[in-house]
């Protein structure tokens, strides 16, 4: 650790000359404390705002881009997870379940977006036309039939039972943003949150001003700079040397740092899970014994005490615990080396020549692991299994690249893929399975099916009743662990760390709000 600090002090000292880190709108920010000719600023690095994440740019209406449109204070949606993952809500007043297709959202008064504009049901109406029709996960997940605006009543009709629709409208693609206003060709829209944004490179920065028109109170910051710094060690250093305030994404090697140094570390439990999910047209993966046995050859408790310094929780299902529909009663593979291998030499998966790696019918047990490293969990993870798989006999061959999305549509490329995904953030368990696990799934990269699951999926999404929601939800949930379609690994305690004097920064469990009107710096 004397050595780590010694090296990352030399490094800070001609950090101006790394490469993007010393380049950008801020490059020549001065140590005043966050205030530059009497305005407050804030500079935030975060290692996951990139195109690879499907974040390019904060329109809402585009992939995952509204992960940053939420995250950055551009955007706000009708209803809100607080901090028990319970639905509030936030642009909207009050809602009725009119009937089981039927849903009328009544609208707060005096919300505007940050051109001025009053941000009316019609306005909402808009938003959400233009959304179902762009964006293929919202279409589905909504189903909406038609809309109504009346004043500040917004009327909704379903094409079946939406039961989860008022979560679904807190999803991050569910951001109201004045189509008026249009949407720039560098992703750029006009939102309601308290940070209007004014330039984006993707890749690289966002500058945000503050929202004057902003409806919710006084807004503490001027200019934020959203700076992609997609290393862990060169965010550690931006923030050491004085060029962040903040970050999101901290390699976990570099926490100790900053523990007695006077920084702030805001973290929680989040229910975004490191998972693996099997191809089920691969020869390989189709084996039961493989899927099995690969589940009890990956070492979930190392991957979070030692890999993860902790900062995690070793997962069952698909859900945290603490959800209501959680993983505590459920029963999955843990890992067990002598287990798998027995499991492996039932099936006929033998070392035949000595060399460590099993055969079988002349074929060698080698299986394709996809996955990406912006998420710094991610190459852990494989450089993890890759040593406890290699104990049974498994060779894993590591593909971990920023095309990963492009080579996951080539299912003769991969075996399992690995990846990370908030399968709760919405407080409830419907989009983790239509978005991963169904036939009709946008995510189910591996084609899984499993009939049963079909069946389950439509009486959840059909349910309105929370108890019984949550005994399909654990059901749904034990099907992919007997089928081992999937393992889940761990759930992230996520942390943002900032220095001293940052205030109003709070990591939320479902990781969606960052930037706040709250935020302040002095």
């Amino acid at each position: 650790m004397k050595k780590r600090l010694l090296w990352i002090w030399i490094l800070s000292l001609v950090f101006c000359l790394l490469p993007g880190c010393g380049s950008g709108p801020d490059q020549n920010r001065q140590d005043d404390g966050g205030q530059d000719g009497g305005k407050k600023s804030f500079v935030f690095g975060d290692t996951s705002f990139n195109a690879e994440n499907e974040e390019p740019n904060v329109n809402p209406h585009h992939a995952y881009a509204g992960w940053a449109c939420i995250r950055y204070g551009v955007g706000e949606t009708l209803f809100k997870i607080n901090d028990s993952l319970e639905l509030e809500p936030w642009l909207a007043a009050s809602h009725e379940l009119v009937d089981d297709l039927t849903w009328k959202i009544t609208l707060k008064d005096g919300v505007r977006f940050s051109n001025g504009k009053p941000c009316d049901a019609a306005a909402v109406m808009a938003c959400l036309d233009h959304l179902v029709e762009v964006h293929d996960r919202a279409r589905g997940d909504l189903m909406i039939a038609s809309m109504e605006a009346d004043g500040l009543t917004l009327t909704i009709k379903t094409s079946a039972p939406a039961p989860s629709l008022l979560n679904y409208l807190s999803e991050p693609y569910g951001c109201i943003i004045d189509m008026d206003a249009g949407i720039t060709e560098e992703g750029i829209v006009v939102g309601t949150g308290p940070y209007v944004p004014v330039e984006l490179q993707t890749d690289s920065y966002l500058k945000l001003v503050k929202n004057t028109n902003y409806w919710d109170g006084a807004v503490n910051i001027d200019e934020i700079t959203v700076r992609t710094i997609s290393d862990g060690d060169t965010l550690a250093l931006a923030l050491q040397s004085g060029e962040i305030d903040a970050a999101y994404g901290m390699a976990y090697g570099s926490y100790p740092i900053f523990e007695n140094d006077g920084y702030t570390f805001s973290g929680t439990q989040t229910s975004r899970s490191f998972y693996c999910q099997m191809n089920f047209t691969s020869p390989i993966m189709q084996d039961a014994a493989v899927r099995k046995a690969v589940a009890m050859g990956i070492d979930k408790e190392g991957f979070v005490n030692t890999l993860l310094n902790g900062y995690g929780y070793v997962a069952t299902g698909a859900f945290p615990d603490t959800t209501s529909f959680g993983g505590s009663t459920l029963t999955t593979e843990t890992y067990d080396p002598e287990g798998a291998k027995a499991v492996l030499e039932a099936a006929g998966w033998v070392d035949a020549d000595g060399d460590g790696i099993r055969e079988k019918d002349g074929r060698k047990l080698t299986v394709r692991w996809l996955s990406y490293p912006s998420r710094q969990e991610l190459p852990l993870l494989a450089e993890s299994a890759q040593a406890t798989l290699q104990d049974i006999g498994v060779q894993l061959e590591l593909n971990v690249t920023a095309d990963h999305n492009a080579i996951a549509k080539d299912q003769s490329a991969w075996d399992i893929y690995a990846g990370a995904n908030v399968n709760s953030g919405l407080g409830d368990p419907t989009n983790f399975f239509s978005t991963h696990c169904l036939d009709a799934s946008t995510k189910n990269r591996g084609g899984y099916h499993s009939g049963r699951l079909e069946e389950l999926a439509v009486q959840l999404n059909a349910t309105f009743d929370r108890a019984e929601r949550d005994r399909i939800a654990i059901e749904m949930q034990q099907i992919l662990l007997d089928d081992n379609a999937f393992v889940f690994c761990a759930f992230l305690r996520m942390s943002m760390i900032s220095r001293a004097g940052v205030t109003g920064l709070t990591a939320h469990p479902c990781d969606f709000y960052e930037l706040t009107a709250s935020l302040d710096v002095n």
